[in-house]
């Protein structure tokens, strides 16, 4: 079975790769050297389980066990968002690699190939596009979208050339090879604490849109401007704002988060003459998500005019949601079953790669219980115990799929 303090020390030891002492907060984003580190990193825990180690196109980490023309692939990802915590994606990486490390002891040997994958940039925190590697894999990445760049003007073509990839013809890094894929993550909210269970079986995936809004007023003398007449980006991007949070408010599933915003030219005393600001939409329901797009941007455009600026609006990114494989779902509750565990069922509103890699293969996920719901923060918790029983149900899943 699986080596509980390996697994643990792993975790720890990958923590300390981009954390901010100050705060425990985690910065590990793509394409850096502190990303670079712990790549090197897990690659030493692959090849320790008997891995082969191999790097895809876009720079999608992989570790193969044993042969065969189909893949059991297991994955997550060790990128972070802003002062992150330890456990969101790393966790399921390093569980799936002490999968395979246990099976490698035991030599058990699979019929099937079986794949741990560290997908390349999931969060999307420097180029405001995320889900890279795994949309490369499903075939879903465009190179259009390889042009999107972060704060520093850098694409990410530009950025994947610097680590020495070619992701050119992008078809380079499709899979259709994948019998079954499985991910083991953090909740990320409260369900299963509620519910007082350490694991849950996720049966689908909440849809994202990611929206960028810019708001063009002008520039002007904050002293000499009197107030009837301004033409203020940042005032009507505020009620703007506070209008997408009522309008959500209504809704009974749906979210929408503003989690990034410019200010320009953002001088103490200066008008703000244009802001930018983000929009993370979703709902498992993809008419929903559309219907609430078309709304909001209504809602905008109307406050736009009121206020006499103007409103631009770009789509970033749009991701479908994606149901459980059925069988899938059946295997992990037969092995939460045998932990004496009772068996539950739950969506996920936060996106994973599984979304993406849902359009090639069946996915399954199992959740682990998050303290206070948690997540994106230092604050994030998983307990050992819950860690450890979680991924002896991940362990016997895989056993029970590759046979």
């Amino acid at each position: 079975m699986i080596n509980v303090g390996r697994l643990l020390q792993h975790l720890q030891d990958l923590s300390q790769i981009g954390c901010n002492e100050a705060t425990g907060g985690i910065n590990r984003f793509s394409f850096t050297p502190v990303e670079k580190q712990a790549i090197e990193l897990v690659t030493i825990y692959m090849e320790q389980a008997g891995m082969k180690v191999t790097v895809d196109a876009v720079g999608n980490l992989i570790g193969t066990y044993g042969e065969g023309d189909e893949t059991i692939m297991l994955g997550s990802h060790i990128d972070t968002v802003p002062e992150g915590g330890k456990y969101d994606g790393a966790l399921g990486v390093l569980a799936a690699i002490e999968v395979v490390n246990s099976m490698y002891e035991q030599q058990i040997l699979p019929s099937k190939k079986i794949q741990v994958v560290a997908f390349k940039d999931e969060e999307g925190t420097r180029f405001g596009f995320g889900l890279l590697g795994s949309s490369a894999m499903a075939g879903l990445l465009t190179e259009e979208q390889l042009q999107h760049t972060d704060e520093a003007g850098i694409s990410i073509e530009e950025a994947m050339k610097e680590f020495q990839l070619s992701p050119y013809p992008l078809v380079n890094a499709q899979r259709n090879d994948i019998k079954a894929y499985l991910e083991m993550h953090i909740e990320q909210g409260k369900v299963l604490e509620n519910e007082g269970l350490p694991v849950g079986v996720v049966t689908g995936i909440a849809a994202p849109v990611w929206l960028e809004i810019t708001v063009t007023g002008v520039s002007e003398h904050a002293g000499a401007t009197p107030m009837p007449i301004r033409q203020d980006a940042l005032t009507a991007a505020s009620e703007m704002i506070l209008a997408i949070e009522r309008l959500l408010n209504d809704t009974t599933d749906a979210v929408a988060t503003v989690g990034k915003l410019t200010v320009s030219p953002n001088g103490t005393n200066v008008i703000p003459g244009k802001v930018t600001f983000s929009i993370d939409l979703r709902d498992i329901d993809e008419q929903k998500v559309r219907s609430l797009e078309t709304t909001i941007l209504q809602q905008l455009q109307q406050i736009a005019d009121r206020r006499n600026v103007t409103l631009a609006s770009k789509i970033l990114q749009r991701i479908k949601p994606a149901k459980a494989d059925e069988k899938l779902q059946q295997q992990l509750a037969i092995s939460i079953e045998k932990q004496g565990i009772r068996p539950y069922s739950l969506i996920s509103g936060a996106g994973h790669d599984a979304m993406n890699i849902a359009e090639i293969a069946p996915i399954g996920m199992l959740f682990v219980r998050s303290k206070d719901g948690i997540s994106h923060n230092p604050l994030e918790f998983s307990s050992d115990e819950d860690i450890i029983i979680a991924t002896t149900i991940f362990y016997d899943s895989v056993v029970e799929l590759s046979k």
